[in-house]
């Protein structure tokens, strides 16, 4: 009968084997995470292309104009007396 190669207290009691075992996670752990990052990468470049295709990359979006900005703060205002007058207290 040939010999068969079993991985007994031998094995498990080397400490060669550990260190074997510890390198080799660690090269696989390396390997996912390098994977991982680029097709992180890849997902946001393609984002990114598609925002500028679509043309809602910030830079070209206009902010709002003054008279926008004065309305808006008047609705705030409002907004504000409002729920004062929910809450029962007198302005």
């Amino acid at each position: 009968m040939p010999p068969v190669f079993n991985l007994g207290e031998a094995a498990m009691q080397d400490p060669q084997f550990y260190f074997v075992m510890a390198a080799a996670g660690l090269v696989a752990l390396g390997m996912v995470t390098a994977g991982l990052l680029t097709a992180w990468r890849g997902w946001l470049t393609l984002k990114q292309q598609q925002m500028a295709l679509a043309g809602h990359l910030p830079a070209d979006m206009p902010g709002p104009s003054p008279t926008q900005r004065i309305e808006i703060a008047d609705l705030k205002e409002r907004i504000k007396k409002l729920e004062a007058i929910a809450a029962g207290v007198d302005l």
